[in-house]
């Protein structure tokens, strides 16, 4: 059954509130569930999107509420998987997006799978980019000049630059150089302005994501990423 506000606050304890980043675009406090993990509410005409788990607390769902909840709840890598997951799509009546090489890491919650691509709306689509984890994913956002969210795929190192990170956990470090090559394929200038990291985010000081974002991509040396040691 799901959790009343009761029970979910008690579990977790209180958060402070999501904050604005960008125009329809709130972001949650990290969540010590998924290591740190920043979350994403996404406002959009088609049906707000909640991106990655946020800690499931009172305030939070409060939060999701009084923007009128959610359709979807899109995981962008297994990190994202918060341990109340099957409560929040029973409380909140709401998908759960997740690609098909993860699907498997949630047998109790009921889950929509993609392969390669998944089109949620004309403004919102879902690209598959492993490397990080299998079924590690980005979430692009056609509003306000192009807005990818990268989940772990893509990490800040400082607060205007942001890199992949090759860690023990990583799954298979050329793969994820390999998706890099195929956002930089995808994407121009003119259609990717901002990139919004699923975790890190302390280096930002504040402003919460990273422009000129296809100058990044264009400027990471792929082949000399390869040689790069673990973290």
């Amino acid at each position: 059954m799901p959790q009343n506000s009761t029970e979910i606050t008690a579990s977790l304890g209180r958060t402070r509130s999501p904050r604005p980043i960008l125009s329809g675009i709130f972001a949650f406090t990290p969540n010590r569930d998924t290591l740190g993990a920043t979350s994403y509410l996404i406002v959009d005409k088609s049906g707000n999107i909640l991106l990655d788990c946020p800690a499931w607390t009172a305030e939070n769902q409060e939060f999701i509420e009084s923007q009128g909840g959610i359709d979807s709840l899109i995981i962008s890598h297994r990190g994202g998987m918060g341990k109340h997951i099957l409560s929040m799509q029973q409380t909140l009546n709401c998908q759960i997006i997740v690609q098909e090489q993860e699907a498997y890491l949630l047998p109790e919650v009921e889950v929509t799978s993609f392969a390669d691509f998944l089109s949620l709306s004309p403004e919102l689509e879902l690209i598959w980019t492993p490397g990080h984890s299998p079924g590690s994913s980005c979430l692009y956002w056609r509003e306000q000049g192009g807005v990818l969210f990268t989940g772990r795929h893509l990490l800040p190192k400082s607060p205007g630059s942001i890199v992949p990170l090759r860690t023990a956990k990583t799954f298979h470090w050329w793969r994820q150089l390999e998706s890099i090559a195929k956002l930089r394929d995808r994407f121009t200038p003119h259609t990717l302005n901002y990139i919004l990291p699923g975790a890190n985010t302390g280096y930002l000081r504040g402003t919460g994501y990273i422009d000129h974002a296809y100058e990044q991509l264009q400027a990471f040396d792929l082949t000399a990423l390869r040689t790069i040691d673990i973290t």
